[in-house]
């Protein structure tokens, strides 16, 4: 097994090798909408996530092998980037994969447990939540850091940002980092990177504004174009429902 720890807690190599072996017998599993599967482990008084992602398909099972970085190690390594940026993230502690002489197979990404107050999806259900706005405003603010410190977030989508609340005070922490790209982004690569988070028109109008404020246009015109891609990537979502729920019926 192919193994990669952060100096600082490379101290921990034995009891984290012996948690992932034993992964599927120990550990509190993470009640999270999600294709892969996170447990919480303590160690010395101290909390761990170790995220298990699926075994790929046959044609990934030999480009993560020969051609591609696994989703495993794209995670730690995005972690360490997010982090000297300023970017919060979970500690990245490890990662470690199984391989063949041909073939990927199981891969694990180990973070510190992050304690959070919510994450963007309680915005999404309960536009009652208390300081929704101030809430909304400020992860604007967060989102426009992470656009002028070049990081193009793919997987900024309602369950990905955990939020801590300290009386009025809010921070951001990025979770699924293992599709990202570090490049100078033009207007349109920002505005189209919030339109996987929400339906709801009144909450995209208040980021619109928001971030229309900080790149000095004018808030209509952001909120046309961040509409438009929102609702351009919801058309595209449930079209692939309805499609998904036929192949299933099908399948009968």
């Amino acid at each position: 097994m192919k193994t990669v720890f952060a100096k600082e807690y490379e101290k921990y190599r034995g009891e984290i090798l012996s948690l992932i072996a034993n992964f599927d017998k120990e550990g509190d599993r993470l009640e999270v909408p999600a294709r892969n599967t996170i447990k919480i482990f303590k160690i010395d008084g101290r909390e761990f996530n170790i995220k298990s992602f699926k075994i790929p398909n046959a044609i990934n099972k030999v480009a993560y092998r020969f051609f591609r970085k696994s989703k495993a190690e794209r995670s730690f390594y995005y972690a360490g980037v997010l982090q000297k940026k300023g970017i919060g993230t979970p500690d990245p502690v490890a990662f470690a994969e199984e391989t063949s002489a041909l073939a990927f197979g199981k891969s694990f990404y180990v973070s510190r447990h992050l304690p959070y107050d919510l994450t963007y999806r309680e915005l999404v259900i309960d536009e009652n939540y208390p300081e929704h706005e101030k809430i909304l405003r400020a992860f604007t603010r967060f989102t426009f850091e992470m656009h002028e410190k070049n990081i193009l977030f793919l997987d900024h989508s309602p369950g990905n940002t955990l939020i801590q609340v300290n009386n009025g005070d809010y921070k951001f922490f990025l979770v699924d980092l293992n599709r990202m790209v570090f490049k100078p982004l033009n207007e349109t690569e920002r505005i189209k990177n919030f339109c996987r988070l929400t339906p709801h028109k009144k909450m995209v109008r208040i980021m619109a504004e928001e971030y229309a404020s900080l790149i000095k246009e004018s808030p209509e015109y952001v909120f046309e174009k961040m509409w438009f891609f929102t609702d351009q990537f919801q058309k595209s979502f449930h079209q692939k429902q309805r499609l998904k729920k036929r192949l299933k019926f099908w399948k009968k």
